[in-house]
């Protein structure tokens, strides 16, 4: 407490005296946060914990910024928005703070789904925010639908599906319609990512170690080519695939 305390303290001294952050408003602070929240998820992905911990920090700051300029324009307070918080854990957790009985997680999450629109949502799905990466999104709706029971049984009948999606994704290429390719296309990626739930894998993030690892191997095949005097642009496919095959052994060793 007294942590938190001493960074409210210095974000008011903050907003009184510095001339950058008293100009902020909810709108010019938007972009940096989410700026801040990639930020975090790089960190998570590599499991670099200094990395998290500061970035922690950074988030920290901008939800006690939030709450200040809230404060300023009378539309809310820190204390409102701790205590929300706290009132909402609570009363979507009966098996903690009730008399509700729960065998495991899925129970947990379908009394979740339940109170929320005994809360007043008009669907399961109203929680999803607009605004999410297309990856995510489509991961948050099929979690969210399973709650209520929309939901395939084994990672066999999701990998049919796949199969299925392929079929008519190779239909649609063979018609040359493209408006349709690409409507078969995402049909094709939002059935991956029902099977990457099934295997127990974060979608997104599996995705993102990927472009890690193409980045990395794109940039050691860069430096084996300046080794020899060369640039990538110069090089045939086949050369630049011996290249590629070269930064996959080093990085291996």
């Amino acid at each position: 407490m007294d942590a938190f305390e001493r960074l409210v303290g210095i974000m008011d001294d903050l907003r009184e005296k510095c001339p950058w952050d008293k100009k902020q408003t909810i709108q010019t602070l938007r972009q940096l946060t989410i700026e801040e929240m990639y930020e975090l998820t790089d960190a998570i992905t590599e499991e670099d914990w200094k990395g998290i911990r500061e970035e922690l920090g950074d988030l920290f700051l901008h939800l006690v910024f939030y709450a200040r300029i809230g404060t300023e324009q009378g539309q809310l307070t820190l204390e409102q928005v701790l205590n929300g918080i706290s009132d909402k854990l609570i009363a979507r957790h009966p098996h903690i703070y009730g008399e509700v009985t729960v065998k495991d997680e899925e129970d947990v999450k379908r009394n979740w789904e339940r109170l929320k629109l005994k809360e007043g949502k008009k669907s399961v799905l109203s929680g999803v925010p607009k605004g999410l990466p297309a990856l995510v999104k489509a991961m948050r709706l099929q979690e969210k639908a399973k709650q209520v029971g929309f939901e395939w049984d084994t990672a066999d009948q999701v990998r049919e599906k796949v199969a299925e999606e392929l079929n008519e994704l190779d239909e649609a290429v063979e018609k040359q319609n493209q408006a349709e390719i690409e409507e078969e296309w995402g049909d094709l990626l939002f059935s991956m990512v029902n099977y990457a739930r099934f295997l127990k894998i974060d979608a997104e993030n599996a995705l993102e170690r990927t472009n890690k690892k193409f980045i990395r191997r794109f940039t050691r095949m860069e430096e084996l080519a300046a080794e020899k005097g060369q640039q990538l642009s110069d090089l045939s496919l086949a050369a630049m695939d011996e290249l590629w095959n070269q930064a996959k052994r080093d990085e291996k060793s």
